[in-house]
């Protein structure tokens, strides 16, 4: 999932075979030990779902390598129903657009022509510019999310999923009036009115805080929700977003953290919600994502990276900072070391032909600090 090259290169292509022998760990920004992959997709071949997986254990087939093993098929080579293109679905495929910036983009045009209409102006501008002499940087990479800034623009991609919904289609598992969250009571009118973006971040953020979860979490936790409602084809809506949310907060965290919180820590958090409860909606995650929790590099990339765009399209401003001496010395210390292991890499690679040695050479510019 970070280790492997292909992965990034060909998606077509399955380079987790290594990995049924022993193979893996990951690295860089590759969300999730591959342990849970492995244990959650044994679990489903072992409940009837596991697909041509199982079918190949039962068969006998034998691992190419000749490790005399059952070959066990890994979740990202599963087959898909015909009506679910992986190529279409953005939690699985890089290339695909994210459907919290489409679902967004409808707001932003018609504020913006609003602006334009009745000439308002903009305001005075707050976003800082790099020059010659001063460079801004904020404290939030793809490696290294900031947390705040993170959680902010994920409650705003689900504020938008709310808000621009197609209809209202749901599951009983997810509804709070069937699984209430808390002992008041719930309104009758309880999925007619939409949260805000201030309610979805103050419980995003309890959660996160009581939880102590990272902000690579919160990314991971936006693609199991939209993975959620492209294979179950349902909607998040006033009635079920806050179990949906936590649902994938939940496996999120179980998933990318190695010292995961457990499900009875989630019951401390939320007073009034049981384990059993927990556990059940847990279930019915997994199985409607098919045990799929697999989350390549290139998706969590291209979810960071949309998750900044929103941000810059709806004034959630990054915490900007100029470039001290101190900070500049180590980015440079940090971009040598990427550079040696990416000349390592490069050159185990190329050892076929020597002719080519001389292309992965990386030159090294010594940096200009005033």
């Amino acid at each position: 999932m970070g280790n492997t090259v292909t992965c990034c290169v060909s998606p077509d292509a399955s380079p987790k075979l290594s990995r049924a022998r022993g193979g893996g760990g990951g690295g860089g920004a590759a969300p999730g030990p591959d342990r849970w992959a492995d244990a959650y997709q044994a679990a489903a071949a072992g409940g009837g779902g596991g697909g041509s997986g199982s079918a190949e254990a039962e068969s006998g087939d034998s691992d190419p390598g000749g490790g005399g093993g059952p070959h066990l098929q890994h979740i990202s080579d599963r087959e898909f129903p015909d009506d679910l293109a992986l190529e279409s679905n953005p939690s699985d495929h890089p290339r695909a657009s994210t459907i919290f910036l489409s679902k967004s983009q409808t707001d932003v045009r018609e504020k913006r022509k609003s602006n334009h209409i009745n000439h308002v102006s903009p305001g005075q501008l707050t976003k800082k510019y790099s020059s010659c002499s001063t460079i801004f940087i904020d404290d939030s990479t793809v490696s290294q999310p900031n947390l705040r800034s993170t959680i902010k623009c994920v409650t705003l991609a689900i504020f938008y999923h709310i808000k621009n919904r197609d209809s209202d289609r749901s599951l009983d598992i997810f509804d709070e009036k069937s699984h209430p969250l808390t002992r008041e009571e719930v309104p009758d009118d309880y999925y007619k009115h939409d949260p805000d973006h201030k309610h979805i971040y103050r419980f995003v953020r309890t959660l996160f805080s009581a939880a102590q979860l990272t902000a690579e979490c919160a990314i991971v936790t936006l693609v199991y929700l939209e993975r959620l409602l492209t294979y179950a084809e349902i909607d998040i809506c006033p009635s079920n977003w806050k179990r949906i949310v936590l649902g994938a907060i939940l496996l999120a965290s179980k998933v990318w953290d190695d010292q995961a919180v457990w499900n009875v820590d989630y019951c401390q958090i939320l007073k009034d919600i049981t384990v059993e409860d927990m556990n059940e909606m847990e279930r019915h995650f997994l199985e409607l994502l098919q045990f799929n929790i697999n989350v390549p590099a290139s998706v969590y990339a291209k979810y960071y990276f949309d998750l900044r765009s929103l941000a810059d399209d709806n004034n959630l401003s990054f915490l900007l900072e100029p470039l001290s001496k101190e900070r500049a010395q180590k980015l440079e210390a940090i971009s040598r070391l990427c550079e040696d292991k990416y000349k390592d890499l490069s050159k185990a690679a190329m050892r076929r032909s020597f002719s080519a040695d001389n292309l992965v050479g990386i030159r090294r510019s010594n940096a200009i600090l005033s």
